[in-house]
C-alpha cells in the first residue's frame, strides 16, 4: 500500500510540475523579436519617436527589393484576417486604411500593433488615439512575429516599395 501512495504522489507531483512549467500544450500567444533587441535604448520606438521596454518588436530589418516571397504571404495572410476591417486604400472600413502606413509609422511600431493589439492599447497614444477615431477594438487574430514580417511587406509593396 505504501508504494502505491508512492507512486500516486510522484505521479500527482509530475503533474504539477508539469502544469506549472508551461510544457506541454498551451494556448498562451507568445512573440519573439524580429532582428536585434535594442537594449541600449530598453526597447522599441514608437510612432512618435517614444521607447518603451515593454515591446515585444525591438527592430525590423527592411530589406530592398521586398521579399517577393514574403509579400505574397503577407498577402494572402491579410485577406484571410484583415480585409474585412482595413482596406487597401485611405479610405477607412472598419479600422484605418493602409495606404502609406509604412511612411506614417514605423515598422516595429506596425508589427507590435498586429501581434501585441493589447499592449499597444495599453500603452502607445497612438494606438489610443486611432481607437477613439474607429471606436472598434482591434481584435487579437494570434498572427505570428513572422506573419505579421510578411504582413509588414505586403503594406510596403502597397505604398509602392519594389
Amino acid at each position: 500500500m505504501q508504494k502505491i501512495t508512492q507512486i500516486l504522489g510522484i505521479l500527482i507531483l509530475g503533474f504539477i510540475l508539469q502544469s506549472c512549467s508551461g510544457s506541454g500544450t498551451t494556448t498562451e500567444n507568445t512573440t519573439t523579436p524580429v532582428g536585434k533587441p535594442d537594449a541600449e535604448e530598453g526597447g522599441a520606438p514608437d510612432a512618435s519617436g517614444k521607447v518603451s521596454p515593454d515591446y515585444a518588436i525591438k527592430e525590423v530589418e527592411l530589406t530592398i527589393p521586398l521579399e517577393a516571397g514574403m509579400v505574397e504571404e503577407g498577402k494572402t495572410i491579410s485577406e484571410m484576417k484583415c480585409t474585412s476591417c482595413h482596406s487597401l486604400a485611405e479610405n477607412r472600413l472598419v479600422g484605418p486604411g493602409w495606404k502609406g502606413i509604412t511612411t506614417r509609422r514605423k515598422p516595429e511600431w506596425i508589427m507590435n500593433m498586429i501581434t501585441n493589439v493589447d499592449m499597444m492599447l495599453a500603452e502607445d497614444e497612438e494606438a489610443q488615439k486611432m481607437l477613439e477615431e474607429c471606436l472598434v477594438r482591434m481584435p487579437n487574430q494570434n498572427i505570428t512575429v513572422a506573419e505579421s514580417r510578411s504582413i509588414l511587406e505586403f503594406m510596403r509593396h502597397n505604398d509602392g516599395v519594389q
